[in-house]
């Protein structure tokens, strides 16, 4: 499995397949190992994660760091924590911020290498098209922000739906504030177990 693993990362890396649509030229960006217990699903690579080349590498990640309570050096090791956008590439603007992931990117890749992927036992949403895809069939899938964070236990311990950790959300966290008292001390609890209890 973590040969099937490398080859398939190997094989995005050169991925090229909507070049021509964004605006940036094609740099997938992930990080992914077989033995990963922890998957980050994002929407896609912002511009400074683009220029820099590793995922979350910004202010929003360093907010998750902060709610997932883990340092950088355990969140970029990919045996941790896989780390794997619906969409690899940078895809431009779009009306009030960055355009939505090229649909070319999950329907090509995401059901393969989550194949090879076997050991994650907790998955964190970030995002509609994330939450959409990951919670296809269910009646979740759809619901609100708001409805999903508010019904976490419903997905627990194996899903958390998360707010971008965004400051562009800072609104909605000072709206939701049993976010942070509520679910984040459950999920950092449940981190530590998965990283230092196994």
């Amino acid at each position: 499995m973590a040969d099937a693993c490398q080859q398939l990362l190997g094989k995005i890396a050169n991925c090229r397949l909507c070049e021509a649509q964004l605006p940036l030229g094609a740099k997938p960006i992930l990080q992914a190992d077989s033995a990963a217990r922890i998957l980050i699903a994002g929407q896609a690579p912002g511009s400074i994660t683009h220029q820099r080349g590793r995922p979350f590498d910004d202010a929003s990640g360093e907010r998750l760091r902060r709610w997932l309570n883990v340092d950088s050096d355990t969140f970029y090791n990919p045996s941790l924590f896989a780390i794997v956008p619906m969409g690899f590439c940078y895809p431009g603007r779009g009306n009030g911020g960055d355009a939505p992931p090229r649909p070319e990117c999950a329907a090509t890749w995401r059901q393969a290498l989550l194949a090879t992927l076997p050991n994650f036992q907790l998955t964190l949403l970030l995002g509609r098209y994330a939450i959409e895809w990951h919670l296809a069939g269910n009646p979740l899938a759809k619901a609100p922000l708001s409805t999903l964070t508010e019904q976490w236990q419903q997905m627990w311990p194996n899903v958390m739906v998360l707010p971008h950790p965004s400051p562009r959300n800072n609104r909605w966290l000072a709206q939701h504030p049993l976010f942070e008292t509520e679910q984040l001390p459950r999920l950092q609890h449940r981190i530590a177990e998965l990283l230092y209890d196994a």
